[in-house]
């Protein structure tokens, strides 16, 4: 990019040189009110689950940046939107929550986004909403009168999110219809109730985003501005936030920081400079520093991004007892006890506790059949011992002097079985 062309604004100029940016609707009509100081802006998180994943984190970096460089960033809680469904990306339904799941999902996601931001009443500090503030109050009739007939079935109809589904020949709700139509208006009232011009997500969000952009148009709102960044996928064409075991959640209730930490420490070789850029603030000559180490010497760049991005969503005292029991386990060869744990009770042991229902209870596979497949190929150990027989059994003899059963799938996943 030429100096010309760059964004003269600090916000979007940082989100450029670090990979952020992949649509934009106008950007240097952005990059002037970003100028101006002041710009607000917001992401939208519906609350499926009890925490969010990585897939979640680029969009968070992109309000992390935006306080950093003097904007206010607007997290937004779906407690509405998520009673109906994104059908964006999926080939079927979601599953419909109840109200008091969703609002125990909200309580338990909302810890996630105070350790990135800081919230208060400054024009810089972050305020997080709930778009269930104005969506449960809707009036149905009222609501079709003055925003539904601003939407063309048309164009509704040629969104990726409803034609590939149609396509596919697979069922689209009428409810789920009706998203697109809900987070458009989303845009419209955090505009008029907090001032936000922008809303950022990925980029499966545009068509979404786009609407919303649309309709404040027609319904008389300031210039509004949407921005996506890419949906990620490592080198190898994974999705990211996913794994063999299941997500990365970030809530550590979900994902102890060590497996978060492991998660990191494994990158592949080609996505180390990447994942520097987009999930650390490391300043970006220490991250070409770290980029150019080749050979064995690239562990060190992954684990200075380990460290960094376990750091942002557990702190910095657990990122780093997680690099230390990491070093203490796999380079010191020593049995580190603050391994993750998983209690079993003593009477569960006293008669023999079978190998492969404790590699399960530990979370290290999904089932019995998963370990005995393991144990045929050489994948499991139990205090680094190879397991080498499916039907043997886990007693007190194998408890050390801490009370704990080093158990271990491959070289790199292990857990403490702790008599409780």
């Amino acid at each position: 990019m030429s100096d010309d062309s760059r964004p003269k604004s600090e916000f979007l100029a940082r989100l450029v040189e670090r990979g952020f940016v992949h649509q934009c609707s106008d950007l240097e009509g952005l990059d002037e009110q970003a100028r101006k100081g002041g710009l607000a802006a917001y992401i939208g998180f519906d609350c499926t689950a009890p925490s969010l994943h990585v897939g979640s984190l680029l969009p968070i970096m992109l309000l992390c940046w935006l306080q950093r460089t003097g904007g206010r960033p607007l997290p937004l809680m779906g407690g509405g939107t998520t009673r109906v469904g994104d059908p964006s990306g999926k080939d079927e339904s979601r599953k419909l929550l109840t109200v008091a799941a969703i609002n125990a999902n909200k309580a338990s996601i909302k810890s996630v986004f105070e350790t990135f931001l800081a919230f208060g009443p400054g024009a810089a500090d972050a305020l997080l909403l709930d778009n269930a503030e104005w969506l449960m109050g809707l009036n149905y009739i009222d609501f079709l009168r003055e925003v539904g007939r601003h939407f063309s079935v048309n164009r509704m109809l040629a969104m990726d999110s409803v034609k590939l589904r149609l396509e596919r020949q697979h069922e689209l709700s009428f409810i789920e219809f009706n998203y697109m139509c809900l987070q458009a208006y989303d845009f419209v009232e955090v505009n008029r109730r907090y001032g936000a011009i922008l809303q950022m997500g990925g980029s499966d969000q545009w068509g979404n985003i786009v609407a919303g952009l649309d309709l404040g148009r027609r319904m008389g709102t300031p210039q509004l501005y949407a921005l996506t960044s890419p949906l990620l996928t490592t080198a190898s064409g994974a999705k990211m936030g996913k794994t063999a075991a299941g997500a990365v959640w970030l809530n550590a209730d979900q994902l102890s920081p060590y497996d978060y930490w492991q998660y990191w420490r494994n990158t592949e070789d080609a996505d180390v400079a990447r994942f520097l850029k987009l999930f650390t603030f490391l300043p970006l000559d220490e991250i070409a520093r770290l980029a150019a180490l080749a050979g064995a010497e690239i562990n060190e760049a992954k684990k200075a991004l380990a460290t960094e991005a376990t750091a942002l969503v557990h702190g910095r005292a657990a990122a780093e007892q997680a690099a230390a029991t990491a070093r203490a386990t796999f380079e010191d060869g020593a049995l580190a006890l603050s391994l993750p744990r998983v209690a079993v009770g003593a009477e569960d042991v006293t008669n023999g506790l079978g190998v492969l229902s404790a590699f399960v209870k530990a979370g290290l596979v999904a089932s019995t059949s998963e370990a005995r497949r393991q144990v045929r190929s050489g994948g499991l150990r139990v205090n680094d011992l190879a397991v080498t027989d499916d039907r043997a059994l886990i007693g007190e003899k194998d408890f050390d002097n801490n009370g704990v059963v080093k158990l271990s799938l491959g070289k790199k996943k292990h857990v403490l079985l702790a008599l409780s």
